[in-house]
């Protein structure tokens, strides 16, 4: 985690240019088909007349500024969970601030996983999207290797999905440079049309847009639903603040970022007012054919980039969703032995190629791509901005007005952005809704399957005291050895212990009943790792252990254990105890707490979690699960 005080300069310019390749790969890759899709959508109603390309670049001009320089670096980085970013992390910090229990304390965590449920939908969308824009380029220097199109992003996006399991630690030294590369090309070939025609620098002043939303409202309104494109990606700047801090993050947007689009756009629009015609791809006509090819290499390189960072993103938010409560256990590989972040997701990765692959040979385009692509990111606008509002208002005190001067401009701006892409529900737009509604669901249910369970295998289990004070007066045998029970709280009594006093008469000599709990931060500090009960009775040599983890942090019990023997706080040898898993066997019941489509879901979900013993990082040889069922 990257705090701003600790940073040298040095280490400073190094985050920052790390920050280039993993934060911005996204909205960096936006001129490649930004434009070419406003004068193309709804059969080019937006037309290449000055009034037009005016308006249009005043519009995504004033787009970026709002939303990402004063929504996103100057407000929503202030935000930050522990140093840490996205929208399950600012539900989370939302949570904390209001009353448990209250119908805030509910809409909270729902708009948190409205907002994930989004951000899936445009991790399927986005290595799509901005592959195929890149590889499209070549029908511009070589419009004969069109048909090629198809093949050879569907084998780049194959090989990117197959090395994510090795992790980014060794290409993500060079996605820095290459960054820097990129917004470099983006600001030099904007300029050489600026400098041609420099009367395009009016269209960074406001009144255009104006003008043009007056004459034109409907055609203005349309347009919003493509320029919109032009800020995909801004979410990354607060999902990815932990692993850079706010201070690297801002230098980098607007010392390189922020001029590099702005130079861009005007260059873009420069050429559509000289060359109407190339409207159908401005990007790739602002640089000489000679430069055509390696043009769209370093484009395939950067889109390749802005794919890693989503895929990256979207493991993230799978990991925090499930710390969460919201997804059953997954099996999670740490690929960097520096980097708590970077993590592999055997079942995210492969869920999202299926989605990617389907995308991409279904529509075949990025222009029909564009189409599917703006509900998912303005929606999730839309949360961060509601989400930031419950914050300010109920952590920070900020008055009435100060609430209204932000959350005007704002949801006006991404209300209109929402409605202008409402528009293409039925022509592609229906595709991220339809995600996010699947993986919603996913997560409602198995948030409350989970609690009906948890409810029905504590009265099974009967409360831990009384067993406890049971077993003092039993002819229960003792072995030698540790034993630890791994159990969600200390209210009951685990069904493995239970059944080895009661069926099997022995119990071991020292009995450690563990709980791990996911704190509403990142990270536990290793002083707050551990808390211990004896249980009313330090001589019985049954103790409870709760363990704390942040929802960013590996549930590795050994080595919490081997911190709660060195700090003295337990006398155990993780390595010689033995792991004692109480294993449920779920069946349906007839009760109606669940409709018997959601018990289905919940059941397969439940089937298909990771193993305990690898999530908890169990030695495999030293582990016994013991098991009931619960009907719920």
């Amino acid at each position: 985690m990257t705090h701003e005080s600790g940073h040298t300069p040095r280490r400073g310019a190094g985050l920052a240019l790390a920050a280039l390749g993993v934060v911005f790969g996204d909205i960096g890759t936006s001129p490649l088909y930004a434009l070419q899709t406003v004068f193309s959508i709804d059969h080019n109603m937006v037309k290449t007349s000055p009034g037009d390309v005016y308006g249009v670049i005043s519009l995504v001009f004033w787009a970026i500024t709002l939303v990402v320089s004063v929504k996103y670096v100057y407000f929503i980085l202030r935000a930050d969970n522990d140093g840490e970013g996205g929208v399950m992390a600012l539900a989370a910090l939302a949570r904390r601030s209001v009353r448990p229990g209250g119908r805030r304390f509910t809409l909270v965590m729902l708009l948190g996983v409205l907002g994930a449920s989004l951000f899936y939908g445009d991790s399927v969308i986005t290595p799509a999207i901005s592959v195929m824009s890149a590889i499209e380029g070549l029908s511009v220097p070589a419009p004969q290797l069109g048909h090629l199109v198809v093949p050879i992003g569907a084998a780049i996006i194959a090989l990117l999905f197959g090395v994510q399991r090795y992790g980014t630690q060794l290409v993500g030294r060079f996605f820095g440079p290459v960054m820097v590369l990129w917004f470099l090309v983006l600001g030099v070939l904007g300029a050489a049309q600026v400098v041609q025609d420099p009367a395009i620098l009016g269209g960074l002043s406001p009144h255009h847009a104006v003008l043009f939303v007056v004459d034109h409202p409907f055609i203005a309104f349309v347009a919003m639903g493509a320029v919109v494109l032009s800020i995909t990606g801004a979410e990354a700047l607060y999902a990815d603040m932990g692993h850079f801090g706010r201070g690297p993050i801002s230098r980098a947007w607007f010392v390189v970022v922020f001029p590099a689009l702005t130079l861009n756009y005007l260059g873009q629009g420069a050429m559509i007012l000289q060359h109407p015609e190339t409207a159908e791809n401005p990007f790739f006509h602002l640089a000489p054919n000679a430069l055509g090819v390696p043009l769209v290499v370093l484009a395939t390189a950067a889109t390749v980039i802005a794919s890693q960072a989503v895929i990256s993103g979207a493991f993230s938010v799978s990991r925090q969703a499930e710390r969460l409560g919201y997804l059953p256990r997954l099996t999670v590989r740490h690929t960097s032995r520096q980097e708590q972040g970077q993590i592999y997701v055997p079942a995210v990765n492969w869920t999202l190629f299926v989605g990617v692959m389907l995308l991409l040979l279904t529509f075949q385009s990025s222009q029909r791509l564009a189409t599917a692509y703006g509900l998912a990111v303005t929606g999730t606008f839309l949360i961060t901005t509601t989400l930031f509002l419950i914050l300010a208002e109920s952590a920070w005190r900020w008055s009435r007005l100060q609430l209204a001067l932000l959350a005007v401009p704002l949801l006006v701006l991404e209300l209109t952005f929402f409605g202008a892409n409402l528009t293409k529900v039925l022509h592609g737009g229906w595709l991220p809704l339809l995600i996010a509604v699947m993986v919603a669901t996913v997560m409602l249910t198995w948030q409350r399957g989970r609690t009906l369970v948890t409810d029905r295998r504590s009265a099974m289990e009967g409360p831990l005291e009384p067993f406890v004070d049971w077993l003092q007066g039993q002819p229960v045998g003792k072995v030698p050895g540790t034993a630890v029970f791994l159990h969600p709280d200390k209210a009951s009594t685990p069904l493995a212990l239970r059944e080895n006093a009661m069926f099997n008469h022995v119990i071991h000599e020292t009995v450690l009943i563990v709980s791990t709990t996911s704190e509403n931060i990142p990270v536990v500090a290793d002083a707050d790792r551990v808390e211990v009960d004896d249980l009313g009775d330090p001589y019985d040599a049954i103790t409870h252990l709760t363990l704390r983890f942040g929802f960013q942090e590996d549930q590795d019990i050994p080595a919490a254990l081997r911190l709660a023997r060195d700090r003295g706080l337990v006398e155990v040898d993780p390595d010689d105890a033995y792991y004692f898993l109480s294993r449920i066997a779920l069946q349906r019941g007839q009760d109606g707490e669940l409709p018997l489509w959601r018990k289905r879901l919940f059941l397969a979900l439940a089937h298909n979690a990771a193993s305990p013993v690898e999530y908890f990082r169990l030695p495999a040889d030293r582990t016994v699960a013991m098991g009931a069922t619960v009907v719920f």
